[in-house]
């Protein structure tokens, strides 16, 4: 960086009196500027605080224009381009800002503003792994204690076991580092240890409530346990407090697609593609909010935007092929084939074109290369250790053990009287949307989603922390007095209330590993509806084996544990259908395409409702739908996967 030769005190004294005025008042600050530029013309230092004085004084577009030339002169200076990268951002620039702030952290990795910066841009465009490793950097840039820098290295490396290590080691001899207990949360975080990470991040806001990073990523933590309400309200307040923010307009976006206010999370989804037009993932995440709320011409025009800016992301084209009723073209098919030829392509990508390219292809009638591709996009997108088929089979002899009929009569009747919940439970794509889409279109029913509560409530009672510690659950309902039953029924209608958009009496829980819960559901809800959705085995395996699910069902990604899972789940509904002979209601899915009105008619009886005509035109219902059959229930019901395995 080039200086002047002017005389040194004089100069800096001017420098120093305008950067005290731009922190009250920057109108003055710009004049000093100005002056200090007169005097000594092109000078870095001046310029660089007459930018961030015009940006601080709402002169955007000057400011702008005033860091474009510094950088032009000065190109090798970091905290230029991360001024520059704000003053940008300012503007509503926000691709042009990420450019200059990944320039500033590569001119200086010490930066740790730029990194933050770039951080929240990368979450504003969707790019989670980037944030990551930019939020690491930036606690690493900003780590001042010396015994700190190891751990934020380790961090910011992913090597998270010896972070984590670390910090424990620390916290035990400074037990309110803030620093280190936000970096330990982001530990527990990254290892999906939700829970622990909301318990340190609490304790970081009680030692220092204004540590805005860490209740951002309190925010982060409570939404990964389906707790986006609470969520949405921090991060409602953080953005009330900094409007500026990139990342917080994004965050509220996916935050309210989660709570199905889709229309406005497509309006805030809208504006933040006004500053990052450019961006692959963005686009992506502003066609799910479409597709989801039935705007699928729109939806599709978002994701063939995303492949144009990014034709890598084999996300994107995955998503086209989740629209059931999508066809590709021929261009569509030899450019995901090009991308698999490519040995660079990322793992994630590679299964995400392998499950697209297998619909592509039997969508042509090309079966058993598209049966390849569902294998290799199958194993590629296995977690490793996710599932073990054997864990079910034992959770469910264990509830076959326990829910005998002398355990049910003496503990029947004693939860919660509520009638509110109608539970729709089976596998995954074996017609539950399609119920529920039928049940939501009647008056007194609202549809909500696939609801964790009761998930939630049994891995509390297991009392489990890991996987090989032994599990109470279900044993422990056997010690447990009425009112503790009618408490958990009550939690679960408290929390559930949060999900409710209207005044139905009743309301859908459409969560289908719920089949596990039976005994439960009927201990705390002794009066909530149970609807088991069943299919054929064969159309049903096949349809989830060749469905990608975002997170959840690792059952899927075999054909053998698909088999295990299913036989498993008849087992057990086959035993509550001995033991509480008519409490679960089954509709098969054959039978309600062979005859949909009388299969209607059978369910709202069970449900205690009159027959509405309404049901039976459930196609026109409008409410969003956010599974993978969301494209089939807006259209008439249809043979086609029935008939599917007969080819």
């Amino acid at each position: 960086m080039s200086t002047s030769q002017e005389p040194v005190g004089t100069l800096e004294t001017a420098l120093a009196h305008t950067a005290r005025l731009l922190e009250s008042e920057p109108r003055l600050a710009v004049e000093q500027a100005t002056e200090i530029l007169k005097a000594v013309p092109g000078h870095p230092p001046g310029t660089l605080l007459l930018g961030k004085a015009l940006l601080a004084s709402g002169e955007s577009e000057r400011a702008v224009a005033t860091m474009a030339e510094l950088t032009r002169q000065q190109p090798n200076w970091a905290l230029a381009h991360y001024e520059f990268g704000v003053a940008l951002a300012a503007r509503g620039r926000g691709d042009e800002a990420v450019s200059e702030l990944r320039r500033a952290v590569k001119l200086k990795p010490d930066l740790a503003d730029a990194w933050r910066a770039l951080a929240d841009h990368l979450t504003a465009i969707g790019d989670e792994s980037g944030a990551d490793s930019a939020y690491a950097n930036s606690i690493r840039a900003s780590t001042r204690d010396p015994r700190l820098l190891e751990p934020a290295a380790a961090l910011c490396e992913n090597r998270i076991a010896v972070a984590e290590a670390l910090l424990r080691k620390h916290l035990k001899q400074h037990p309110t580092d803030v620093a280190a207990i936000r970096m330990l949360a982001e530990v527990a975080a990254r290892l999906g240890r939700y829970a622990d990470s909301e318990a340190l991040l609490v304790r970081c806001l009680e030692l220092a409530p204004g540590f805005t990073a860490a209740r951002q990523n309190y925010a982060h933590v409570l939404h990964r346990q389906n707790r986006t309400h609470e969520a949405l309200t921090i991060v409602e307040k953080l953005l009330a407090a900094d409007p500026k923010n990139p990342s917080l307009p994004a965050t509220k976006a996916s935050y309210l697609a989660r709570l199905g206010d889709f229309d406005r999370s497509i309006a805030l989804y809208g504006d933040v593609l006004q500053q990052y037009p450019n961006q692959a993932k963005l686009h992506l995440s502003y066609g799910h909010a479409l597709k989801t709320a039935g705007r699928q011409a729109e939806s599709i025009d978002a994701y063939r935007r995303c492949i144009e800016l990014a034709p890598h992301v084999g996300e994107a084209y995955w998503s086209l092929a989740n629209l059931k009723r999508f066809r590709f073209s021929a261009a569509d098919i030899e450019a995901m084939r090009n991308q698999l030829a490519r040995p660079e392509l990322a793992s994630e990508d590679r299964h995400h074109f392998d499950f697209a390219l297998g619909k592509a292809l039997e969508d042509q009638g090309v079966y058993a290369p598209a049966f390849e591709h569902y294998v290799q996009g199958n194993a590629l997108a296995r977690p490793k250790g996710a599932y073990h088929a054997e864990d079910t089979t034992r959770d469910v002899q264990r509830a076959i053990m326990f829910f005998t009929p002398e355990l049910l009569a003496r503990q029947s009747h004693q939860g919660a009287p509520a009638r509110d919940p109608i539970f729709i439970i089976g596998l995954p794509r074996s017609g539950s949307t399609l119920l529920e889409q039928i049940l939501s279109s009647h008056s007194q029913i609202e549809g909500t989603a696939e609801l964790p509560d009761i998930m939630g409530i049994a891995r509390k009672l297991s009392g489990r922390q890991r996987r090989s510690d032994e599990s109470q659950y279900p044993g422990v309902l056997g010690s447990l007095p009425a009112a503790e039953l009618r408490k958990l029924g009550e939690q679960y209608l408290e929390q559930t209330r949060l999900q409710r958009r209207t005044a139905a009496p009743s309301f859908i829980d459409k969560m289908p590993n719920n089949w596990l819960h039976v005994g439960l559901i009927h201990l705390i809800l002794p009066n909530a509806r149970i609807v088991d959705a069943r299919r054929h085995p064969l159309s049903c395996c096949f349809s989830n084996f060749k469905q990608h699910f975002a997170r959840g069902q690792n059952f899927t990604y075999d054909l053998v544990d698909l088999g295990r899972y299913y036989r498993d789940y008849v087992a057990l509904m086959d035993h509550f259908d001995q033991v509480l002979a008519g409490r679960v209601h089954r509709v098969l899915y054959e039978d309600m395409v062979a005859d949909t009105e009388r299969e209607v008619r059978r369910l709202l009886d069970y449900c205690g409702l009159p027959f509405e005509d309404s049901c039976l035109r459930f196609y026109e219902n409008e409410r969003a739908v956010r599974t993978a059959s969301s494209e089939q229930v807006r259209s008439p019901i249809y043979r086609d996967s029935v008939d599917q395995l007969r080819l």
